[in-house]
């Protein structure tokens, strides 16, 4: 008989979309990324992606990697006390955060942050997911295709898993 594999998704917000996407495609139990735009203020999407967070769609397999494991991998390529700002990237665009439509993953997420000693100074937002858009072509994968592109992750974390 066979199985069919399960699959859940979640965003993850960690600056400049290339890097994360780059990074999260390594990790355990990750089957799928793609990036994109999450929560917006608007339903207008221009050239700014109003109010919008640069982010990874990523579904994975939670019998290999768990919610809490991914956000902790998230917590290894960002500055999670900084706000709109990742590397030398600022905006609003470039804020951190964990969405999904599962309450679940979120409390999962939210029960990841709390444990830590530094909670409190914790900026990453932990937020149901409102809407998404899909990047263009020339933001998906685009540190596979072109590995001279600058990213503000170190070239050692895009190979460490």
């Amino acid at each position: 008989m066979d199985t069919e594999r399960v699959v859940e998704e979640l965003y993850l917000a960690g600056g400049c979309l290339w890097g994360v996407q780059a990074f999260v495609t390594t990790l355990p139990g990750v089957t799928f990324t793609e990036a994109g735009r999450a929560n917006g203020t608007s339903q207008r999407i221009d050239s700014a992606y109003d109010g919008y967070a640069e982010c990874v769609r990523t579904r994975f397999d939670p019998t290999v990697v768990s919610v809490e494991q991914l956000t902790d991998y998230l917590f290894e390529i960002i500055d999670p006390y900084s706000v709109n700002k990742q590397g030398p990237d600022f905006g609003q665009k470039y804020r951190t955060g964990v969405y999904s439509n599962k309450l679940t993953h979120l409390e999962e997420a939210r029960a990841f942050i709390a444990a830590r000693d530094d909670a409190d100074r914790i900026a990453v937002e932990v937020l149901p997911l409102l809407n998404y858009v899909r990047s263009a072509e020339e933001h998906q994968d685009r540190l596979a295709r072109f590995p001279e592109d600058s990213c503000h992750l170190p070239a050692e974390l895009l190979t460490k898993y």
